[in-house]
């Protein structure tokens, strides 16, 4: 078992991925310990063979993802601390030993590098990037009642309980929106810590689809924020039918038959009601799955003792 694993996630970053590999060893020589994994995710290019002779340990995962990637060195490695840290060489280094005396010494179990409250925004050089960051932040942070100041940032620091109880669900680069909300949502404690940013260096290229990807961060923060909270999610739909259902019964069925003493329109009437009936369903869904939520939470709780557990005996082993 590691004292500290450095995991690191590399597709095609042969041109920065030995610069980053002998960067982190120089930052943590003096963390007893500390093993520093690349997995790579199918590169065509010489990134296994670099990180080998810059002195990684290399392994591979061939289901072509970010986050199958992740799921892979979080199942795999055992260590009281990780920190996982871009291939592409934006994010300081220096920032490690700070990271990691965050989990050690203050029980953080999540540490999020921070790149917006810093250089992010004047060294990004994709506007809608910029964009798309501040709506992600502002969203989840609305919606989840948290003050995560950088959703999208991959350069974070874990705990052991964070590791072996984040169900990874994403494949792809949504994959730091589902870190942030799992934190948030299950009380974990996370801190922010601010770090520097810099844009890839020329000739390195971004593996981000700006609308592909944006688009699957939002349906991941919609799927993720109706999970969690199914009663206020329904709610919104249980309240929408009834608005409606009742704005039509008085204007097109309640009003003409205070007048006429006749229903003159029955089709509309019709649909009011099944609009009130999809109220009422709406309704009692989000009550039954908010129970679910609650029961599962318990779960976690329980889980949790059994992670901890397990943390002491592998310390024991030791």
């Amino acid at each position: 078992m590691d004292k500290l694993a450095i995991l690191i996630p590399a597709y095609n970053e042969a041109q920065t991925i030995g610069k980053v590999v002998s960067d982190v060893k120089a930052v943590t020589n003096n963390i007893p310990g500390t093993s520093i994994y690349v997995y790579d995710n199918n590169s065509s290019d010489d990134t296994t063979a670099i990180a080998q002779e810059a002195g990684a340990i290399v392994r591979h995962e061939y289901a072509q993802g970010k986050g199958a990637v992740i799921r892979r060195m979080f199942r795999e490695i055992d260590a009281e601390v990780y920190i996982m840290i871009d291939a592409d060489d934006t994010y300081p280094v220096e920032a490690i030993p700070e990271m990691y005396s965050r989990v050690v010494n203050r029980g953080v179990d999540m540490v999020v590098g921070d790149r917006l409250s810093s250089t992010y925004f004047e060294e990004n050089k994709r506007p809608f990037h910029n964009v798309g960051n501040s709506l992600v932040r502002w969203l989840i942070n609305f919606l989840f009642k948290t003050d995560i100041r950088d959703i999208l940032t991959g350069y974070r620091a874990f705990s052991f309980r964070f590791v072996k109880t984040f169900p990874v669900l994403s494949r792809g680069f949504e994959i730091e929106t589902e870190m942030s909300i799992h934190a948030t949502e299950k009380r974990m404690l996370v801190e922010n810590q601010v770090v520097s940013y810099r844009d890839r260096p020329e000739g390195s290229e971004s593996k981000l689809d700006t609308y592909g990807d944006g688009f699957k961060v939002l349906k991941t923060v919609i799927n993720l924020y109706r999970g969690y909270h199914p009663f206020a999610f329904y709610s919104i739909f249980s309240l929408i039918a009834l608005i409606v259902a009742v704005l039509l019964f008085v204007w097109r069925v309640a009003i003409p038959y205070s007048n006429t003493q006749m229903v003159a329109n029955l089709p509309t009437l019709i649909v009011s009601m099944i609009l009130l009936v999809l109220s009422v369903i709406a309704f009692f869904s989000g009550s039954i799955l908010n129970a679910i939520q609650t029961n599962d939470k318990r779960n976690f709780e329980l889980a949790l003792i059994h992670t901890e557990d397990r943390l002491k005996d592998l310390n024991h082993e030791q």
